[in-house]
């Protein structure tokens, strides 16, 4: 878990309520960008299943590529690459919004080698927020900030794993899911029951709001 930053000291104010968002496949389209980016190394990323590494191809190949080398090249496109990835569409306008009555803080995991250019991939496109790299698990980090907060909270990511942490941390928390890839959004797993599935930000920025008003 990354070190727990005071919530004043990214500039929000304790009183108001918190947005906590991931970024890959819920801010920005990150495996169409890392498909082309592979693609530029000659290889193929094929959406066959939920998973990442599992999906990278040499052309003409059936097994996929081994899973460190898949690892490198993920690495790679977060040091030069991530920056052509595109915004889910309505996420930047959502985000205003819900600012607008909310602190927000932009969680993800990517490596820490990426941070500078995730950096500069947000503040590009309109979502210019507290930045935190986590590595694993990001219920107990989502729990420490949400608890320095006198409002209520609400979290958003594509990964059931993060979804369900964040309900053993802070079950008060409000969850959302959200897949911005429509290719990956049948494939993705969900659990409806123990958290709100909405993969339109327009729709996802109301439920968002009524949840932390």
């Amino acid at each position: 878990m990354a070190r727990t930053p005071q919530v004043d000291a990214l500039g929000l104010d304790s009183a108001r309520p918190l947005v906590i968002v991931d970024v890959d496949e819920v801010l920005g389209h990150f495996m169409e960008g890392f498909g082309a980016f592979l693609a530029t190394r000659g290889l193929e990323f094929r959406v066959e299943r939920f998973a990442l590494f599992q999906n990278i191809y040499r052309p003409g190949e059936e097994v996929h590529l081994e899973i460190e080398e898949g690892r490198r090249h993920y690495d790679d496109f977060f040091r030069y690459g991530s920056g052509e990835m595109r915004v889910a569409e309505g996420a930047a306008e959502a985000l205003r919004r819900l600012a607008e009555q909310a602190g927000v803080v932009i969680l993800t995991n990517a490596p820490g080698q990426g941070r500078l250019a995730r950096a500069r991939w947000l503040g590009r496109n309109g979502l210019d927020y507290p930045l935190l790299l986590n590595t694993g698990p990001k219920g107990p980090l989502a729990a420490a900030l949400a608890k320095q907060v006198k409002g209520p909270a609400a979290f958003i990511d594509d990964l059931l794993p993060n979804l369900d942490s964040v309900a053993e941390s802070a079950p008060k928390v409000a969850r959302f899911q959200h897949v911005a890839d429509e290719r990956l959004r049948p494939l993705a797993p969900a659990a409806p029951d123990r958290h709100t599935r909405i993969d339109d930000w327009d729709a996802l920025r109301i439920a968002i709001a009524d949840s932390i008003s």
